[in-house]
């Protein structure tokens, strides 16, 4: 192609770019649009017809018009009822008729055709026509309650009763619904038919066998003063429904019936019968209407049964929604032993010991065990049936898994019942079984205080022995050990086992030991050996409370040369100095206010005096708060004691400060010396800075 002859299309350019002077957006010409849409057309002029060739072909028209559309789309219905209601408008009946029967050829099952038909031949008043038209429907839709309904109506308006009655036979053979019926029962009713009614309801409450059918059955015929038609209308669905598929409402029906006619007694014992055989998770509203009931018209003693009934059913709900809730079921078998019903109380038991913990974890067990300790309990203090007890007791025990955690309380209540049976062996033997698979501190004291109480001590010791070998750091089972030697009146045998107890190297509580070993003595009257004891004990510790109750005991043993207050006054001077080289600040006052008492208490001027002025100053310092990490947080403030002891060895200040300035003074013979000084006066100058520093922060407190 030749580039010379080719033409370029012209590009439109724009002359004006300004923008315009009313700006119009696209939400308004969408709003303009619509609102054209929805504008008001006129009506289109009517069309006045005076002539009656101008008629025909109007109607000509109109009809080829309506067959045409037919002609497109057949199947539309809305088509063939415009063009039968235009035909009925243009008083041909007959071409109506026609084509609503050429539309019933194209789909027959529709019901808004057929309703149409049968109205268009009611608004002329042809009855046979209308009459056929439903006789035609109901025949080919049986289940359209629509038509029977409307054909019913119109042969009632007719005064056919007769005809309207056969109508309705003719629709109960089908089986229709619940509305059908009583609208069968109504029309009857219209005419005082009530023997009819009641043959209807027969077969209603078969047809469709509901509560609420049976209910308004009975209240059909007590509106109409037959009382005993009613209640025996009740009975029947009760036995109708039997055991199985009660429901809470006939039974509340019939209940306030018979509350109606004045029969309470009869209605009480209508409320137990249905409580007893409805299950509990559906008879709620029929506890509320019981307890209303009993509110209005029963005892005291009726209204406390359904109060408990109306509680089972609260601890019957929280068990079923949480089985392991263990103090729901303990409040459930604590209401059910009330009534004393052993059966009833029994089942509850196995029902709740049957919800074992799902975890291993001791924590879900502890309030679990409790439900078969009680079960025992009862078994054999209320029931009095030890066999039964005994086996509670074997199968808790078999259910407990005793390599992950025991409970020594029910091998001991186990073996007491075993004593209280007079079965020492095998009360011996379930323990000894205990200690064998789970050895816990509580089994053993246990079982020793069963041997006590047996006066069988030396099985005692022996198992004291054995504990000792389970747990040797208890020095709680040394002291009860020794405690039984001496009540036994072997006083050296205590000692021994006092003594071996002191030497284990480990203990969980030596100071609880210690003074029992102690006061042990003191009772034997061994004040040698007891200060013994106390000197053997400061070798280990030197806590104030030794030296305190050391001090106690030096004056109140007895010597025979009187000088317990010298003793003492020697206990608390050693104190003072061992507390002193341990630097135990906070101790040393407790031991000197200590001091001070028992030297007020002896009134000895001079060594109170003395005491006094060993008595610290308590001052206020502030210091640095360090975190974990090592870094600076700020500073606190905190109490310190000075103690006159301590001052007196600081070096004298003052002395220091002169000494530096002669320093000063002097003639530095080399370098090296100078830098020795230098830094050795540094040194002292920092001391006197700091020293004096932490002397102006000081607050002296009384």
């Amino acid at each position: 192609m030749d580039p010379k002859t080719t033409k370029m299309p012209k590009v439109a350019k724009v002359k004006n770019k300004a923008p315009a002077e009313i700006q119009i957006t696209a939400e308004q010409l969408l709003r303009e649009a619509k609102e054209r849409d929805l504008e008001i057309l006129p009506p289109p002029p009517k069309q006045k017809i005076s002539d009656p060739e101008e008629l025909r072909e109007y109607q000509h028209r109109k009809r080829k018009a309506f067959e045409d559309n037919i002609r497109k789309n057949r199947l539309v219905i809305g088509n063939w009822l415009k063009y039968a209601q235009w035909e009925e408008s243009q008083k041909q009946v007959q071409r109506a008729r026609s084509i609503y029967e050429r539309a019933l050829d194209v789909d027959h099952r529709n019901v808004t055709l057929w309703l149409k038909y049968t109205e268009m031949e009611m608004r002329n008043r042809q009855v046979n026509h209308a009459r056929n038209l439903w006789d035609r429907a109901v025949t080919i839709l049986p289940r359209v309650s629509q038509f029977w309904y409307k054909y019913t109506y119109m042969e009632e308006m007719l005064e056919n009763v007769a005809g309207a009655r056969q109508v309705f036979e003719r629709w109960m053979e089908w089986q229709p619904d619940e509305q059908a019926w009583q609208t069968y029962i109504n029309f009857e009713l219209r005419y005082k038919e009530l023997d009819r009614a009641r043959q209807i309801y027969e077969r209603f409450v078969m047809v469709h066998p509901d509560v609420k059918h049976w209910i308004k059955y009975a209240k059909f015929e007590e509106n109409h003063g037959f009382i005993n038609s009613a209640r025996k209308i009740f009975e029947r669905a009760v036995e109708f429904f039997g055991d199985e598929e009660l429901d809470e409402r006939l039974f509340i029906a019939f209940a306030k019936f018979e509350e109606n006619q004045k029969e309470h007694d009869r209605a009480r014992v209508i409320y137990k019968y249905a409580l007893d055989h409805i299950p509990k998770d559906r008879n709620k509203e029929l506890y509320k209407a019981y307890t209303i009931h009993e509110k209005k018209y029963g005892d005291r003693s009726g209204i406390e049964d359904v109060i408990v009934n109306k509680r089972k059913y609260m601890y019957e709900q929280e068990v079923i929604e949480n089985p392991t809730n263990y103090d729901a079921w303990f409040d459930y078998i604590r209401l059910v032993e009330n009534d004393g019903n052993v059966d009833d109380i029994r089942d509850t038991y196995e029902r709740a010991i049957a919800n074992v913990p799902p975890s291993k974890e001791k924590q879900f067990w502890r309030r679990y065990i409790y439900l078969w300790i009680n079960y025992a309990l009862y078994e054999e203090l209320e029931v009095e049936d030890i066999e039964r007890a005994r086996q509670v007791y074997k199968t808790c025990l078999e259910l407990i898994p005793h390599k992950i955690f025991t409970f020594s309380k029910i091998w001991l209540m186990y073996a007491q019942l075993e004593v209280r049976c007079k079965n020492l062996k095998q009360a011996r033997k379930t323990l000894g079984m205990a200690l064998g698979i789970c050895p816990r501190d509580k089994l053993y004291r246990g079982y020793i205080d069963l041997e006590i109480q047996l006066r069988e001590f030396d099985r005692c010791r022996i198992l004291y022995q054995k504990f000792l070998e389970y747990g040797p750091e208890n020095c709680v089972t040394w002291i009860k050990f020794a405690e039984l030697e001496t009540l036994l009146g072997d006083i050296d045998r205590a000692r021994a086992i006092y003594e071996i107890a002191v030497g284990q190297p480990r203990l969980d509580m030596p100071e609880l030991l210690w003074k029992s070993y102690i006061d042990f003595e003191v009772a034997q009257s061994e004040t040698d050996k007891a200060r013994q004891l106390y000197e053997r004990l400061l070798e280990r510790t030197v806590h104030v409370k030794v030296w305190l109750s050391y001090a106690k005991f030096e004056l109140n043993a007895e010597n025979p040369d009187n000088i317990n207050t010298e003793l003492a006054r020697r206990v608390y001077e050693r104190a003072n100095e061992s507390l002193k080289s341990a630097g135990e600040k906070e101790s040393r006052v407790l031991l000197l206010e200590a001091w001070k008492e028992f030297e007020t208490e002896i009134n000895d001027k001079e060594k109170l005096e003395k005491v006094l002025t060993k008595m610290p100053r308590r001052v206020k310092k502030r210091q640095k708060i360090i975190s974990e990490a090592g870094i600076e947080e700020g500073w606190e403030e905190v109490f310190d004691y000075i103690f006159p002891e301590d001052e007196m060895v600081r070096p004298n200040l003052k002395l220091l400060a002169a000494a530096k300035n002669w320093r000063k003074k002097q003639v530095v013979p080399d370098n090296s010396e100078t830098e020795n000084n230098d830094e050795q006066d540094k040194n002292t100058e920092n001391t006197q800075e700091k020293d004096s520093s932490n002397e102006s922060s000081v607050n002296e407190e009384s």
